[in-house]
């Protein structure tokens, strides 16, 4: 169905967090494949550049959705703008996030702890409930979620992000299972150190030039956007793909 080189020709994306980092450079590699991009992310700078840098590349736009993921109604207004469009999504990539302040839990601001779980955690969610019915509508929907590693290894001063990246790790999996008989698969990666402004943010100290750059997990992403037909759910990371240069489990 998909030449070799657009292997996603005529394939419907929609990714968050798309103005900068891993969620630029993932919808950036998937509009190479031959996707066409819904973009969405709270910068409309940031979506504008992403545009300019797709239609250098393909010579195609993307669809620019500036969205606060902390606000659920806007989620579900684009569920119903995308059934209206195209009546169906193939591909789901949620990279948007936010780190919150790193600090002791008894000093977390309340109002920060919202807005964490708000785009973290309940973001996720609002896009499951909002779009499963659309990703059914797929001959081979995906929906690939990013996580971190302190979602299992959790350590001081990351408690909203490692809390609310575990509860999406729990979420996912019971949506995969539900789900299980469909064709959807949901699989979450975890892109571990990468170059990022987020990155930079935790760890300040931190020489970035020794990190991958975001771009590197580009055809990670493509790889599982196209899988075969039986490609289970599953958790996955980016330093394993690396090593074995496979994002489909054996």
């Amino acid at each position: 169905m998909n030449d070799n080189g657009s292997p996603l020709r005529g394939r419907i994306a929609l990714v968050t967090g798309a103005s900068r980092g891993i969620g630029y450079e993932s919808a950036l590699a998937l509009a190479k494949a031959g996707a066409h991009v819904i973009a969405t992310a709270r910068t409309q700078g940031g979506l504008e550049e992403l545009d300019d840098a797709i239609r250098g590349a393909t010579g195609e736009r993307a669809t620019l959705v500036p969205l606060d993921l902390a606000e659920g109604d806007g989620i579900d207004h684009l569920g119903a703008a995308l059934n209206d469009r195209f009546g169906r999504l193939d591909i789901l990539l949620h990279a948007g996030a936010m780190l919150g302040n790193l600090t002791p839990v008894a000093h977390l601001d309340p109002k920060l702890w919202d807005r964490v779980v708000a785009v973290d955690l309940t973001a996720a969610y609002r896009l499951i409930r909002s779009f499963e019915p659309l990703l059914r509508e797929s001959d081979e929907p995906r929906a690939i979620f990013l996580t971190s590693s302190v979602a299992v290894r959790p350590r001081a001063f990351f408690s909203a992000y490692a809390a609310t990246k575990a509860g999406l790790e729990a979420l996912v999996r019971c949506w995969a299972d539900e789900v299980e008989s469909t064709g959807i698969r949901a699989v979450i990666v975890d892109p571990g150190r990468m170059r990022t402004r987020m990155r930079a943010e935790a760890y300040p100290g931190e020489d970035p030039i020794n990190l991958p750059h975001p771009r590197e997990i580009g055809p990670m992403l493509v790889e599982l956007a196209h899988g075969p037909r039986g490609l289970p759910s599953a958790t996955l990371t980016f330093s394993g793909w690396s090593a074995g240069r496979s994002a489909v489990p054996s």
